[in-house]
């Protein structure tokens, strides 16, 4: 399996050049040369199988030759045994015909650990043994952060350096960042900024040569493919329950940078019989209004009650474009140079077209969202935080007869219990394992929002080439 990137001008890369670059030289995302199959066959074969060897069957195509199936079953069994359900991604019924995967069972509370777990222990293994010194660069609108510090805390040959926009992440998001004092961790907080900010400012260190030329850098960042390779897996773990392939099954998915939502379109690729993939974005809704009327326009960032969402430039959503536009490179490139020279660009007829085949999407506000809440509070006995309501939301609102809906339950509601409060009058606890959260210290440092004052800070403190 080889990797090529979305601007079609940097060098193809195998699975494991591909984890530890991130980001494609030319400003490009990693995709697979092409899309590995599983046959309904071996779809029916996954049912009743364990999360780890779920995981193993569906990433192994992925994978390639730099390791065998029993070496990923045992980084997979070491990433998901830290995981507090035995299920590791678990349904939950609401009614008739919804459903949550709760994906928040991991270290953290959100999804992110799904995937960041095992990208850690991937990093780990690809550079043992050698002499690479790991300069891993990230932005986090929130969950993110946690779940890569987490993943990445004392690991020999890796320096993280995590950007987070100051005062618009929860308490908690911000105190599972910056109470992990392991010396290889650096909180970032910038003064003023946005996670759009912050993002733009990893892509630009990337793009530096005078600046990357200096270190080993890497993602954990949804642009790295590992990530998303990783997600995949419960769209079929989840499927497969509810009669995949047989019957075609629809995931709700609140979504800022299009990465939850890309696995689902790339385990439909795979063969996965997905009705529908329906994009949930908050009041930051470029993703609707691209996937609704092919207007990816950037708007100005407005603080909200769910601020993973909280994006109006979507990474991912380049990966989609790509593979609607057949795959031309080059076209792509001129038509992502257009959009950040005017931070607005038209979909063409292929690539609307094309996502009208899979996706829906909705915007829902904040009364919808605590309405969302309150339904699952009230009626299916669910407590459930901002984003995944906003998923549910969604989900409820689009008719798709008889078929079974799976809205992603991204974070755990104690992440956000003021807003789960608000709407439902009950404050959910943090679960015992981190109930000492905030008696913790914490430790991170303030810079403005700068690409020198950002790239000095890092220089001082990586480990150069």
């Amino acid at each position: 399996m080889r990797y090529t990137s979305t601007r079609g001008a940097a060098p193809a890369l195998d699975f494991e050049q591909v984890t530890l670059a991130g980001l494609a030289s030319d400003g490009g995302l990693y995709l697979p040369e092409r899309w590995p199959q599983l046959s309904a066959e071996e779809m029916m074969g996954l049912r009743g199988l364990s999360y780890v060897d779920t995981a193993v069957a569906v990433m192994a195509p992925f994978v390639g030759e730099t390791m065998t199936r029993a070496e990923l079953k045992q980084l997979c069994t070491e990433a998901y045994g830290r995981f507090a359900h035995a299920a590791v991604t678990p349904l939950v019924q609401l009614d008739q015909r919804h459903w949550l995967l709760e994906l928040f069972h991991g270290p953290t509370l959100a999804f992110k650990d799904v995937a960041l777990q095992l990208v850690g222990l991937l990093f780990e293994r690809f550079l043992t043994g050698t002499d690479n010194q790991l300069t891993v660069i990230g932005a986090t609108s929130g969950d993110t952060g946690s779940a890569a510090i987490d993943a990445l805390a004392g690991r020999a040959g890796v320096e993280v350096f995590m950007l987070h926009p100051k005062g618009r992440v929860s308490d908690v998001q911000r105190r599972q960042m910056t109470t992990v004092l392991a010396p290889n961790i650096h909180n970032i907080a910038l003064d003023g900024a946005s996670f759009d900010d912050a993002q733009a400012l990893v892509k630009a260190m990337f793009n530096d040569s005078h600046f990357s030329g200096r270190f080993t850098l890497s993602a954990v960042n949804s642009i790295n493919w590992a990530r998303l390779m990783a997600q995949v897996v419960y769209y079929f773990y989840a499927a497969v329950r509810l009669g995949a392939p047989e019957r075609p099954i629809a995931f709700s998915v609140p979504t800022g940078n299009f990465g939850d939502v890309f696995a689902g379109y790339v385990a439909a690729q795979m063969g996965l019989p997905i009705a529908k993939l329906i994009v949930a974005t908050n009041v930051n809704d470029i993703l609707h209004r691209a996937i609704s009327t092919g207007d990816y326009s950037q708007g100005t960032v407005v603080p909200t009650p769910s601020p993973s969402m909280d994006i109006q430039v979507s990474s991912n959503f380049e990966r989609l474009l790509f593979d609607l536009g057949g795959r031309d490179g080059a076209a792509l490139a001129a038509q992502m140079r257009g959009f950040e020279a005017s931070k607005a660009m038209r979909l063409s007829n292929a690539q609307l077209e094309g996502a009208a085949a899979l996706f829906s999407s909705d915007r829902i506000d904040q009364d919808d969202m605590a309405l969302a809440m309150r339904w699952a509070h009230a009626e299916a006995g669910q407590t459930i935080d901002p984003h995944s309501a906003i998923g549910l939301a969604a989900a409820r609102r689009l008719d798709l007869g008889d078929t079974p809906i799976v809205t992603l339950a991204t974070a755990h509601p104690a992440k956000f219990s003021d807003a789960v409060e608000r709407a439902t009058g009950m404050r959910p606890a943090l679960p015992a394992r981190i109930g000492d959260l905030f008696d913790r210290t914490e430790r991170f440092d303030s810079l403005p929002a700068t690409f020198a004052a950002v790239t000095d800070y890092i220089a001082a403190r990586a480990v150069a080439r």
